[in-house]
């Protein structure tokens, strides 16, 4: 399955990082390279549960997990799998402009952050505050309008584009 940003909301997250594309499925056993990924034929609803109980012991390695859009977004490897079990190919199919503000306030909440920056009067949630040198933000605009943190920075850099 081929997923784009558009459609995102089809996945469940974490996400797992795969190296291959050479995944199939047969008799409700997932393999990626020939190795077990998932055995569906375990009882629970999400890959992590499923591994547990399978009997399976040489089983597909999962070194990261990715628990945003964003985190997707900035990934080299196009090939995952997401908590569910069911994997798939992010493909990046939109160029956003990707504009750099200076740091205004942060508003520190009871389970996380709000990021407050100079020019938008749109806040945006964060999980945890930057360290105190990054007093930049770049926001990724969609067709003009701020649209996602992208990341901190210690200085203004120069407005870009990235590929979404």
């Amino acid at each position: 399955m081929v997923i784009t940003y558009k459609k995102i909301n089809k996945v469940t997250f974490p996400v797992y990082i795969l190296e291959s594309s050479n995944w199939h499925e047969e008799d409700g056993l997932l393999f990626v390279e020939n190795r077990l990924l998932d055995d569906k034929n375990m009882s629970g609803d999400t890959l992590g549960r499923r591994r547990l109980q399978t009997p399976f012991r040489d089983l597909y390695p999962l070194k990261l997990s990715l628990g945003s859009l964003l985190g997707i977004i900035k990934q080299k490897k196009k090939t995952f799998v997401d908590s569910k079990g069911e994997p798939f190919i992010y493909e990046k199919t939109e160029n956003f402009s990707l504009k750099y503000y200076k740091i205004r306030k942060i508003e520190q909440k009871e389970r996380a952050s709000v990021l407050w920056v100079k020019g938008l009067n749109l806040p945006f949630k964060i999980p945890r505050p930057p360290m105190n040198d990054l007093q930049w933000a770049g926001i990724l605009h969609r067709r003009g309008i701020p649209w996602m943190l992208y990341e901190y920075s210690e200085m203004k850099l120069k407005d870009t584009i990235r590929k979404v």
